[in-house]
């Protein structure tokens, strides 16, 4: 049977619901979960069986859009993390997801763009020629290099959120992977808080993992290392799913966490045959090139 058609995902979504798994947004689980922690009323506090739906919309808003409204249909909230480069960020299918009762999110990777921002405007300074290897103490100029690099990335990030802000309140943030770049963007958050911006989370700071199952579909493969660079966590749970449907069983059998994290990449999921094969083969070539960059990481 094949996988990541949406017809499955129909299935994954309607089991959660028959075995009573509350599906909350990551703003509503964190203002719930403050309820909670003040012994406010039974009514906000956090259910005993949830899920937080987010989808990391990294290409192709239109199968967001499609995937949203197949979650209203069944009654099923969830949280959208936008890039903002240019193909993704569409106001109009952002403010159709958010009318659907979805929450928008910013999937931010300013280090990534600061880092080929400042090539471009230091092309000599910072070319090869000058040995840059992004590794500490290897040349003199690194120091000065992370600092413009970190200080472009901070601005670019205040640019980014600006602009969704625009378009739809924004309180939650989660990091894009850019599985080719050396730089992870979470690193940002070593030199400046998220929080001054008015931003309540960061999933991979701020959820509790060891509590939390993290269920991700990176790579269109579930929970697959061999993969996935940076979208995954340190977590107690095993997570050998092969298919969806070893996760629909797993939750018709009570084998799945009574709080669980699932990441959709919207991108994944085909609506027609012709669909799932095109998405089948162009995910064969990025997955091959990842296993080589991943293989050359130190």
């Amino acid at each position: 049977m094949k996988d990541f058609t949406l017809s499955v995902y129909r299935n994954l979504l309607q089991t959660l619901k028959y075995k009573d798994y509350e599906f909350l947004t990551v703003e509503e689980y964190f203002t719930r979960q403050v309820a909670s922690s003040q012994g406010r009323s039974l009514a906000s506090s956090l259910p005993r069986s949830l899920v937080l739906l987010r989808h990391d919309v990294d290409r192709k808003p239109e199968n967001a859009l499609r995937m949203a409204k197949l979650e209203a249909v069944l009654g099923v909230k969830a949280t959208y993390y936008f890039r903002t480069i240019p193909q993704t960020l569409k106001p109009d299918i952002i403010k159709q997801i958010a009318e659907l009762g979805h929450e928008i999110g910013y999937h931010y990777e300013n280090l990534t763009t600061a880092n080929s921002q400042i090539k471009n405007l230091n092309p000599v300074k910072y070319s090869r020629s000058s040995n840059f290897t992004g590794q500490k103490c290897k040349i003199k100029n690194e120091e000065e290099y992370e600092k413009e690099l970190f200080e472009l990335a901070i601005k670019d990030f205040e640019k980014n959120l600006n602009k969704l802000r625009k378009i739809v309140p924004i309180k939650n943030i989660c990091m894009h992977g850019s599985p080719l770049s050396k730089w992870d963007s979470r690193d940002l958050w070593g030199k400046y808080n998220y929080r001054d911006y008015g931003i309540i989370s960061e999933p991979y700071f701020d959820i509790d993992f060891s509590k939390v199952q993290y269920i991700t579909d990176a790579g269109r493969s579930w929970n697959n290392a061999a993969i996935n660079l940076r979208d995954k966590v340190n977590s107690p749970f095993e997570n050998n799913f092969k298919h969806t449907n070893n996760i629909i069983k797993a939750a018709e059998n009570g084998q799945l966490s009574e709080q669980t994290m699932f990441n959709i990449h919207p991108e994944h999921w085909a609506a027609t045959s012709p669909e799932w094969l095109k998405i089948w083969t162009v995910r064969k070539v990025k997955n091959a090139v990842k296993r080589v960059v991943l293989r050359r990481r130190p």
